[in-house]
């Protein structure tokens, strides 16, 4: 028999998270670890927990993710993005209190180009009169 699953896709920066809840314990699993091994920071732990928290469903589902891409921030908020928008899957009724969180928006804020004749996105070389 099938297991119900509730899939989500969740981006910031260069990070993309693929996550899935299933119904469970409230385990989470990032890339095949435990949360606690893979992300060591307790701040960004609670970062990932976030949608849980708002829709008041932290034990109730199993959360498998696969991420890659990006450092620690960029991926503790690609797998919020990526378990909000599978909470929506579970029950429409809790888009208003993932929208009030903000935890739907997609951070759209991305690192600049680097621009021809320059060193950087916005470096000039130094200036020198001679």
């Amino acid at each position: 028999m099938a297991q119900v699953q509730y899939i989500g896709t969740g981006r910031r920066k260069s990070s993309v998270a693929r996550v899935r809840l299933v119904p469970g314990s409230g385990k989470i699993t990032i890339n095949d670890r435990d949360v606690t091994d893979y992300i060591p920071f307790e701040a960004l732990r609670e970062v990932v927990k976030q949608p849980l928290n708002a829709t008041e469903t932290l034990g109730s589902y199993d959360v498998l993710v696969n991420v890659k891409g990006g450092g620690y921030t960029g991926q503790a908020g690609a797998i919020r993005h990526g378990i909000a928008r599978a909470l929506l899957q579970v029950d429409p009724e809790y888009r208003p209190t993932l929208k009030r969180a903000g935890l739907l928006t997609r951070d759209a804020r991305m690192k600049e180009r680097k621009k021809y004749g320059l060193k950087g996105a916005r470096r000039a070389p130094q200036f020198s009169k001679r």
